[in-house]
């Protein structure tokens, strides 16, 4: 796992955030951040379970994320949000977490 970025929930959409629509949130790009942050806004109708919308969050890459996901508290099953990008998130040590697989 490499350490990829920090998300940060907002109470309000930020200028220039993209459009997730599979999962209905708004994203900032992390690497536009000295800090890797990456601002989200969910839409009121998103999927999303409540403490990936209320907590911040890890995110890191992984190489299988099959195997990553293992034996995990699973929140969000492994998803396709673009083509060759697939994401999950799990809880872990009172953390939601996101891993990503990009192909």
């Amino acid at each position: 796992m490499k350490l990829h970025h920090f998300g940060i929930p907002l109470a309000e959409k930020k200028e220039g955030m993209n459009y997730g629509d599979a999962l209905k949130v708004w994203f900032s790009d992390p690497s536009m951040n000295p800090h890797n942050v990456e601002f989200v806004y969910f839409e009121p109708d998103c999927p999303l379970a409540a403490v990936i919308q209320s907590s911040a969050h890890v995110a890191y890459t992984v190489d299988d994320i099959e195997e990553a996901v293992k034996d995990k508290h699973i929140l969000l099953p492994i998803t396709e949000v673009a083509p060759g990008f697939r994401i999950a998130f799990i809880y872990d040590n009172g953390l939601p977490v996101e891993l990503m697989q990009v192909e």
